[in-house]
């Protein structure tokens, strides 16, 4: 494999990398963001509190 094909290869390589790891960013902060929208619900407070009441 020549010189030009091999650093053709990488680069195309390099762009494939960036591209599945800008696609793994934004699915984990869609997981997070997710996580975060539930923690702020009412019910998860409420069933804490009721935890606390239960084991005290």
């Amino acid at each position: 494999m020549g010189p030009e094909l091999q650093y053709q290869f990488a680069i195309n390589r390099a762009a494939e990398l960036q591209e599945e790891a800008a696609t793994y960013r934004l699915a984990r902060q869609a997981r997070a963001e997710r996580k975060a929208s539930h923690q702020h619900s009412g019910h998860r407070r409420l069933r804490a509190a009721f935890g606390k009441l239960r084991t005290s």
